[in-house]
């Protein structure tokens, strides 16, 4: 079997070992790989003889070579570059005439999604989005629990995530809301696609409570009521996860019962990227409509503790529901 070359775009960030991995346990290779920092020393764990660049021009440049040389044509760019990049980079590697293997959040707006498909025709390129949680188990198991259930049921989910961040993290860019996209976009993205894939479409979108660390809300979907919450503060963990010295703590309660999905986590990539590589990847149509939601979530004013709210905002005073409802006020206007 011919190996099938490999650019990737955010060789030093933190999840770009999983994409090495992945195109290494696929049996590829990588050519050449992108990152304005140059703490990229696990790629000697998987790829040493590959090119490194530090200027996306210079990188550009060598694809377009390579491409015109036929010889090592890159055949895939791996897309790890902060998330407000995507759109860019994925544009380069359709122009070096490369399928694009891009990580969540695919773009930060719906409208770059129909831009991207215009390109995506023009060129004949295929760009796929990791959406690593339609491959977990527990997840395909959920989904066809809920498939095979009542056509017409509408299920009560409450979703819980909580990652731990230090004080780096707002010294970044994913502390800044318009290269993440906020918190619901940078950390919740893949869970509201996992829900709509599993519950369908939304009906209706309220958020409760908006911040910089947290946010809650509530969807409507096509089956299913969901209250939502996600955090970067360590003080929301449940106090049973505190006391064992973890950092994250996932949730999802379907009528009352929980779907454990802690872990699994490992081998997702590989997965996705075996899928992706068998022309099963999730396309631009899959990604929309996580993306459209995340963007109305980030754009709607909270209207505090008002009709079915997520449990975890209880302990918040009305106080700091109307603080953070002036905030956002502030901000869109």
């Amino acid at each position: 079997m011919q190996k099938i070359n490999f650019a990737l775009i955010g060789a030093a960030g933190y999840i770009a070992p999983r994409h090495l991995k992945a195109i290494k346990e696929t049996g590829n290779s990588l050519i050449s790989a992108l990152d304005k920092h140059d703490a990229v020393g696990i790629m000697d764990s998987y790829f040493p003889d590959a090119d490194f660049f530090l200027e996306t021009e210079r990188f550009d440049r060598h694809l377009d070579k390579l491409r015109r040389q036929g010889e090592k044509k890159i055949e895939y760019v791996s897309i790890c570059s902060p998330n407000y990049l995507h759109d860019s980079h994925i544009r380069l590697a359709l122009r070096n005439d490369a399928n694009v293997i891009c990580e969540k959040p695919l773009v930060l707006n719906p409208w770059n999604i129909d831009a991207l498909g215009i390109i995506e025709k023009e060129t004949g390129k295929k760009i796929n989005n990791i959406l690593q949680l339609r491959l977990h188990n527990s997840i395909i198991n959920l989904k066809n629990r809920i498939d095979n259930g009542p056509k017409d049921k509408i299920y009560d989910i409450d979703l819980t995530y909580i990652t731990s961040r230090g004080h780096w993290y707002f010294m970044s860019w994913k502390g800044d809301a318009s290269k993440s996209g906020g918190i619901a976009t940078n950390i919740g993205v893949h869970f509201f696609d996992m829900l709509m894939w599993i519950f369908g479409e939304v009906k209706n979108s309220v958020v409760h409570y908006y911040s910089d660390y947290k946010a809650g809300g509530f969807l409507q979907l096509k089956n299913a009521r969901v209250r939502w919450f996600l955090s970067i503060d360590s003080d929301d963990l449940p106090d049973k996860i505190k006391q064992t010295d973890q950092r994250t703590y996932r949730s999802i309660l379907v009528d009352g019962q929980e779907t454990e999905f802690s872990e699994g986590f490992g081998d997702l990539h590989t997965q996705s990227y075996k899928e992706i590589l068998k022309g099963n990847g999730f396309g631009l149509e899959a990604s929309y409509p996580s993306i459209n939601a995340v963007h109305d979530i980030r754009h709607a004013i909270p209207v505090g503790p008002k009709g079915d709210y997520h449990p975890v905002l209880k302990k918040y005073s009305l106080n700091s529901f109307k603080k953070i409802v002036r905030w956002t006020f502030l901000m869109i206007c």
